[in-house]
């Protein structure tokens, strides 16, 4: 299993907006091609100037990363209408093997 790990910053007013296009959109649209889950998470950053986002996507291994996001496989996939939300994120993204996941709610 391979764990991609992507940052996005965006502004306080784009915050909202931004995550309700991800949980409405973009992290459904990867959890029906890949099925092996997502995670979001959220914080504000620099006493609240910008918002920091994290996504964890998990993949069977790299093939089905390249599947994805194509032969680079580690440059970001971002669609104009997150790109339009966003202030800056990261251009390339993380790639781990999961050696252990645990998690409990």
């Amino acid at each position: 299993m391979i764990a991609r790990i992507w940052h996005g910053y965006t502004t306080p007013e784009n915050a909202d907006p931004y995550e309700q296009l991800l949980q409405d959109e973009i992290l459904p649209a990867i959890e029906r091609a890949h099925r092996h889950g997502v995670q979001l998470f959220r914080r504000p950053l620099n006493e609240a100037v910008e918002v920091e986002f994290i996504t964890i996507c998990y993949f069977e291994d790299l093939d089905e990363v390249r599947a994805f996001a194509g032969d680079d496989y580690e440059k970001c996939v971002v669609p104009p209408r997150a790109r339009a939300l966003l202030k800056r994120f990261d251009e390339r993204s993380q790639h781990y093997e999961v050696k252990r996941s645990k998690v409990s709610q």
